[in-house]
């Protein structure tokens, strides 16, 4: 599900490649936590991937890439995702893996605190915890964080929407649930930058609990209750393909504007449809394997970036042919 945390605004154009800014900060360096103190080898040391969703694509394709990386480095490396976007389902992988005692965890936290308790036991017996896409609010926890910005992700999705909409009408956002880090940051970025648009109402915010049904009939009530809709922004891949399968059956698609997150194979297939105007992709290949690299760096005792933002992209049906773009589509399996 996915946070770069720059800061300036980037007004866009529908149809433009969006090159949000990928780069890294603050290297870090003390004892367990900052990788430096002695040298080493990544070589044979055992790694365990935790996804957020193992049957999403975009943690699939995370998923392949770090197992890449991991094979080059010699390291022994597993993964393994939830069921469900839910910490009752994510918590019983965080223990079975801390009995485990792997050298270093890539973990994708369903929630911003209730794992927090289980992720400091954890590093605090000698496992290196590298939070990937998703994060927690305890900043003492990971020795990096890498993920898109996803605040930046839904002020580019306000700014297409606003264009596509001549700049007038009602908005919606449907996202997952509250306490996700990556969804309110874009919900964040979407609202603060939709209040520039006096000429749109921005709607309270729906949440389907990561339910496409869900989805499809909240916004099929939304287009009762306000029929000057206009736009909708998708928190996550499921919410998008929900609200897909609920404006075609009102009849409504492609009347009303949709812009979704991620690029997964069913959302690429709305977007050729036309039901789905936008999407903005991230860059799940990136994030699993720089995690890699992090790890092997702290291995090493070379430095290690606390924070490492990656690159996202607008995809349009105008410029999704392009190599530049297309390489940003979502892996259904390795």
């Amino acid at each position: 599900m996915g946070s770069i945390r720059s800061r300036r605004r980037l007004l866009v154009a529908v149809g433009t490649v969006l090159a949000l800014g990928a780069g890294a900060s603050a290297c870090g360096s003390s004892g367990d936590g900052g990788g430096s103190g002695g040298s080493g080898s990544a070589q044979g040391k055992k790694v365990r991937l935790i996804t957020g969703v193992k049957s999403d694509p975009f943690y699939i394709t995370m998923t392949c890439a770090a197992q890449a990386e991991a094979k080059a480095k010699g390291m022994d490396f597993t993964a393994d995702g939830s069921a469900q976007w839910d910490v009752s389902v994510q918590r019983p992988l965080l223990d079975s893996t801390a009995a485990s005692r792997p050298d270093g965890l890539l973990i994708s936290p369903v929630d911003t605190s209730a794992l927090t308790p289980s992720l400091k036991q954890i590093q605090s017996a000698g496992t290196k915890v590298a939070l990937v896409d998703t994060t927690v609010t305890d900043t003492s926890v990971g020795i990096t964080r890498i993920s898109s910005d996803n605040e930046k992700g839904g002020r580019v999705a306000a700014d297409a929407l606003a264009k596509l909409m001549n700049k007038k009408g009602s908005v919606i956002v449907i996202s997952v649930k509250p306490g996700v880090s990556t969804t309110d940051a874009r919900i964040k970025g979407f609202t603060e930058e939709m209040a520039k648009y006096p000429d749109i109402k921005v709607l309270p915010t729906l949440y389907d609990n990561d339910l496409p049904a869900t989805a499809a009939s909240q916004i099929q009530s939304t287009l009762a209750a306000h029929p000057d809709l206009g736009g909708v922004f998708a928190g996550n891949t499921n919410t998008g393909q929900g609200i897909a399968t609920g404006l075609k059956q009102a009849g409504k698609e492609g009347a009303v504007k949709v812009a979704a997150f991620d690029a997964e194979p069913d959302e690429i297939a709305s977007l050729k449809a036309g039901t789905l105007q936008v999407l903005v992709a991230q860059d799940p290949t990136a994030i699993g394997r720089q995690a890699v690299d992090q790890l092997a760096n702290a291995f090493e005792g070379k430095s290690v970036s606390k924070s490492i933002g990656t690159n996202m992209v607008a995809i349009t049906k105008d410029n999704m042919n392009e190599p530049s773009v297309s390489k940003y589509f979502y892996k259904s399996q390795c």
